[in-house]
């Protein structure tokens, strides 16, 4: 029970990257069809709305606690800071940039998340114990691994399927290069790092509102509908394009309602779970992964290109993932230990006045 009370918040999170994972890979088919991003993103929360609603219905109608008005003020804003901003901010960035490179960014957020967390005292570092060092030392690796997808591209992977695209590689370098597409890409980057900064802020809020409501699946539906409400706004506000809204064909339906259910449903309640029972860190810490189960969707399904140093980055990031878990998994061991000794004080001196009281009540009396 032991073992599987500490496997089961990593499983979920494999779990949920993947999802995310095949999410993006919807994603960028509906994306190439023409759908507007701000239009999926209201798609997706409203059918999160709709799929969980009932789960949230016969989960936590009875133990769920009184939703008060300060509750919702928090869920509001956490929708507004961790779904429709942040949503918003990765998609500009993706129209300015890549897909890669919109991957390579979100490798930032257990870096970013680690910080913002200190300073509100939800993460601790003690540089002069071995589990400070090694959550140090991990998020440096992390961090230098997604520099390393960014810089350096290297040698093209070898892929029998893409024998015929040579031309297209050549044109799309030719549009790299231009003093246009550069001015485009460190635009695309501002929006990048704003929408890598405002998902990390949502991991602390959200360890925030799980401990006053502590209901995944309604604090995940609560959100997805104030998500949807804002994202729709926003997109009517940007676009002003009531035609834009239509679905066309079953690729976009079917992308739609897989996005929604998994993307905007399972998955934020797989988040919320974890970062309730390891925190925030541990929770942001798992996004690496995604690039990683994207990148195989690439090479073998989509039939993208992959670069030696989109590979060696990966790897480094993967180390430096499991380099950062360790260093939680120590700090919690070493935290676990302090309690058990602090108890097992408490009760020596337990002992020490159950001695001492009968001794001097049989003084007394005699």
């Amino acid at each position: 029970m032991i073992c599987h009370g500490q496997w089961m918040p990593v499983l979920m999170m494999v779990a949920v990257h993947f999802g995310f994972a095949t999410v993006n890979v919807f994603l960028k088919k509906i994306i190439d069809k023409g759908l507007n991003h701000l239009v999926i993103v209201a798609y997706r929360q409203s059918i999160s709305v709709v799929f969980l609603a009932p789960i949230v219905y016969f989960r936590e109608r009875k133990n769920r606690p009184k939703l008060t008005i300060h509750i919702l003020c928090q869920l509001f804003f956490s929708a507004l800071i961790g779904l429709t901003l942040t949503q918003y901010f990765l998609l500009r960035g993706l129209e300015y940039t890549s897909a890669t490179f919109l991957c390579a960014f979100l490798n930032t957020v257990p870096v970013i998340t680690f910080l913002l967390a200190l300073p509100f005292g939800l993460e601790k570092v003690n540089v002069n114990g071995l589990a400070g060092k090694v959550k140090v030392l991990g998020t440096v690796v992390c961090v230098g691994g997604a520099v390393l997808l960014t810089l350096y591209k290297g040698k093209l992977i070898p892929n029998p399927h893409l024998q015929a695209t040579n031309y297209n590689v050549t044109s799309h370098a030719k549009m790299m290069i231009s003093s246009k597409k550069t001015e485009r890409w460190i635009i695309g980057s501002i929006f990048l790092i704003v929408g890598c900064t405002t998902w990390s802020s949502w991991f602390l809020m959200q360890a925030r509102i799980g401990k006053r409501f502590p209901c995944q699946y309604s604090s995940t539906t609560i959100i997805s509908f104030f998500g949807a409400i804002q994202s729709a706004i926003l997109s009517l506000i940007i676009e002003r394009n009531l035609p834009g809204w239509v679905l066309k064909g079953k690729l976009e339906s079917i992308g739609v309602i897989y996005c929604g259910m998994v993307g905007s449903g399972l998955c934020y309640v797989g988040m919320s779970w974890c970062v309730k029972k390891r925190g925030p860190v541990f929770t942001s810490a798992f996004s690496p992964l995604t690039q990683i189960v994207v990148a195989i969707f690439d090479f073998s399904v989509l039939r993208e290109r992959i670069y030696l140093g989109s590979a060696l980055g990966s790897i480094l990031v993967i180390i430096g993932m499991y380099i950062l878990l360790w260093g939680k998994s120590k700090e919690i061991e070493e935290f676990d230990q302090l309690k058990q000794g602090q108890a097992a004080q408490q009760d020596e001196r337990c002992d020490a006045v159950s001695h001492v009281i009968p001794i001097t009540s049989n003084l007394t009396s005699s």
